[in-house]
């Protein structure tokens, strides 16, 4: 078997037990590349021959593992989610191993799954340095101020970044949201508006009682509310649905859709699997069915 390994430098505080990795890859008689991206050398182009491995491992953070998943798109290649990185979102929703010899069994021995990915609308590269779409869920208002908030504190901080970046917005922006979903407007307010393909968050924590990355639909969730602790009962119907079925969501509103239209006055910032994302509202997106190929357990 020949595998790439793509390893982003800047992802995580450490090696997340990478050599160890490799190493038992070798042992099972694998053929490894690896190719190290930093800030100058971008992910692109170390998939050019991407075709040519039985599987491509993205070893970074969702950033890492989101932007391998769409340049690959509708090629079949398998991809491996290697978590280095912050939060590790897809890495969590797909129930990969965090340890080293739990993810070189299932980089060998793993079945593979088809999801969906969401692409942005005007479609661009994501080689430009912006997300050209994403796999586990995009945002704008609260959630995306949380992420440029946390994003110069996440090297020293960890994942505590994002809690330090959440309080010092206590008081997020009320926008009133105009919602284009499949040719049917809806007009409402809060906090912020995510487009989910996967749906469990940091501590396993759903934020919508029900979602399928492979329906070919994207689910629209408006956050109500005025302050931080409008977000509470979200989170607590989340921690019950851990212990039982608690479909109730207090202080969402949730819509589906393929193709997505987000409008917001006053504009809003933007983030795609936890990645600031250099642009204002309003954006668009589209549902690419079952683009992605992954390998999970």
């Amino acid at each position: 078997m020949r595998i790439l390994i793509v390893v982003n430098l800047s992802a995580g505080q450490g090696d997340a037990g990478l050599y160890e990795y490799v190493r038992e890859l070798g042992r099972a008689g694998a053929e490894v590349v690896i190719r190290f991206i930093g800030p100058d050398s971008p992910i692109g182009a170390s998939l050019d021959d991407a075709a040519s491995f039985d599987r491509v491992v993205a070893a970074g953070g969702d950033g890492t593992a989101s932007f391998v998943a769409f340049e690959l798109r509708d090629s079949n290649i398998p991809v491996v989610v290697f978590p280095k990185g912050t939060a590790n979102l897809l890495a969590l929703n797909l129930q990969m191993p965090v340890d080293p010899l739990g993810l070189a069994e299932t980089t060998l021995r793993g079945r593979t799954v088809r999801t969906d990915l969401a692409a942005f609308a005007p479609e661009r590269p994501a080689a430009d340095g912006r997300p050209g779409g994403f796999v586990i869920m995009a945002g704008a208002g609260f959630d995306a101020s949380i992420m440029r908030g946390a994003k110069e504190l996440k090297p020293v901080l960890g994942a505590g970044a994002y809690l330090l970046s959440a309080v010092q917005n206590l008081q997020p922006t009320i926008a009133a949201f105009t919602l284009d979903l499949d040719g049917r407007t809806v007009r409402t307010e809060g906090i912020a508006v995510l487009l989910v393909n996967f749906a469990r968050i940091q501590f396993d924590l759903a934020v919508t009682h029900s979602s399928d990355p492979s329906d070919g639909l994207l689910e629209v969730v408006v956050f109500h509310g005025k302050t931080m602790v409008d977000v509470l009962p979200v989170v607590w119907a989340a921690l019950l649905d851990r212990l039982g079925d608690h479909p109730d969501r207090m202080n969402l509103e949730i819509y589906t859709a393929a193709s997505v239209r987000v409008a917001s006055d006053p504009p809003l910032h933007l983030q795609a699997d936890g990645e600031v994302v250099e642009a204002t509202t309003p954006f668009e997106a589209r549902v690419l069915p079952q683009a992605a190929t992954f390998v999970i357990p």
